[in-house]
């Protein structure tokens, strides 16, 4: 989108990717270390085997990463505003080190901590903020130092599709997750409204990307996400249809896949 626009910067792109990188990291380590604190990854947990749960480290070890990898946020995330802001931004950057602190705050209390959000059912919320609107709202303007309302659009259909493969995981989960306590929104929702949701995000995501591209069209090429579109259908159809933990597990790679997929057509549309 800052291609498009013409102020994409590149050495700001880098540093988004790596603290980026670095947070889903940390929310990894952190899932790994709540779900087994909090009972989640137990005997009756049918989806991969996690690293605490199958012994291969120990909590207080995980807890140490969890540690490093926060360092390492904190550290590619202060470049990353030093470079886009320098010395004379001083507001834009203690707003923008704000949300990254709140990033942060998000990646470990997802499921770690002593009031997991995770297990409020508010894990889809954070994921559409935070992987949506703040990820592509906020490395636009890492880089134009101005936001274009148009670009809203392009982050609701990273909101949209992300929210869709957490919500693939939590359908996987829903037996584990209830006999833990994790009241995710399938296990509030039920199996079958679970899968309407589900439904929803894919139509929201793609309905945003085609909003955008009729409302500012220039050529034909930023149709070419549309080339996606049957992968979107066959997570759909599948995600419905599938039952079992065992047979949901792959619609959760497929939908990652195909989210990344999507965001790497739409966004060269634009640019080509």
């Amino acid at each position: 989108m800052a291609a498009a626009n013409g102020v994409f910067n590149g050495i700001v792109v880098g540093l988004c990717v790596l603290t980026t990188l670095f947070l889903q990291i940390l929310s990894n380590l952190a899932n790994d270390y709540g779900d087994s604190k909090h009972g989640a990854d137990s005997a009756h947990r049918e989806g991969p085997m996690r690293a605490v749960q199958a012994g291969h480290i120990t909590a207080d070890q995980m807890k140490k990463g969890m540690g490093i990898l926060t360092l390492l946020s904190m550290m590619s995330g202060l470049l990353l505003l030093w470079v886009a802001f320098g010395s004379e931004g001083l507001l834009l950057f203690l707003l923008f080190l704000a949300l990254g602190l709140a990033a942060i705050w998000a990646a470990i209390n997802y499921t770690a901590g002593n009031n997991p959000y995770g297990y409020a059912g508010l894990g889809d919320i954070s994921v559409f903020i935070f992987f949506g609107l703040v990820g592509v709202l906020g490395t636009y303007f890492l880089q134009a130092l101005a936001l274009a309302p148009a670009v809203i659009l392009p982050a609701l259909v990273c909101g949209f599709f992300a929210t869709a493969v957490l919500n693939v995981n939590n359908i996987r989960d829903i037996k584990s997750d209830t006999l833990a306590g994790k009241r995710s929104l399938p296990v509030r929702m039920g199996p079958k409204r679970a899968r309407i949701y589900h439904l929803f995000l894919l139509f929201g995501g793609v309905l945003c990307a085609l909003l955008y591209v009729v409302f500012n069209f220039h050529t034909w090429w930023q149709f070419l996400f549309v080339l996606v579109l049957p992968l979107v259908v066959v997570n759909g159809v599948n995600v419905w249809r599938k039952q079992t933990s065992s047979e949901l597990d792959p619609y959760l790679k497929q939908m990652a896949i195909t989210t990344l997929l999507f965001v790497l057509l739409f966004g060269l549309g634009q640019v080509v």
